[in-house]
């Protein structure tokens, strides 16, 4: 990661855990959200981008959440924003999945469950974000990850990942 990225974070059922690993990284800022709402992450990265033109920004999101504010990708490639989103599709609304966990909601019926599902059809993020204008790609293992990070760091301008989970 270089020096002086903003990492924005919704990777709430994803992403736990990576802050420790950041930890001999380069200086950086970490912003993440303290609950109350789903998708908040592509549109803060619009504003951080915006805010400091000069710095990397990486968004971290679920596909859940990113479906909220899919519009924000648009907005980064009319902008030419130097962010790299990251989708974890996890094809699920992994965190409403939690959040009735969390409220002693039991074993959710196949009605329920149905409705926190994204697939029938799987989406298709490199053809959603390329079709609002930002160059994507899609991993499936870790080498194809760093490999897309690599390419996405080496450029400048909005670069979507996803990440099949």
């Amino acid at each position: 990661m270089p020096e002086n990225t903003i990492v924005i974070d919704e990777s709430v059922t994803s992403g736990r855990g990576f802050a420790p690993f950041t930890a001999g990284a380069p200086p950086h800022d970490w912003i993440t959200n303290m609950g109350g709402s789903i998708g908040f992450s592509t549109p803060v990265a619009v504003g951080a981008a915006i805010a400091a033109p000069d710095r990397k920004v990486i968004c971290l999101t679920g596909d859940g959440s990113a479906f909220y504010t899919l519009q924000s990708l648009w907005t980064m490639a009319r902008e030419k924003l130097d962010i790299v989103t990251v989708i974890f599709a996890n094809r699920s609304y992994a965190i409403l999945r939690g959040e009735l966990a969390g409220v002693g909601a039991g074993n959710p019926g196949p009605k329920a469950i149905d409705m926190l599902t994204l697939d029938r059809p799987d989406p298709d993020w490199v053809a959603l974000a390329k079709g609002m204008g930002v160059e994507a790609t899609r991993a499936t293992d870790i080498d194809q990850l760093v490999k897309a990070f690599k390419a996405a760091f080496a450029e400048k301008g909005p670069r979507l990942i996803e990440l099949v989970m």
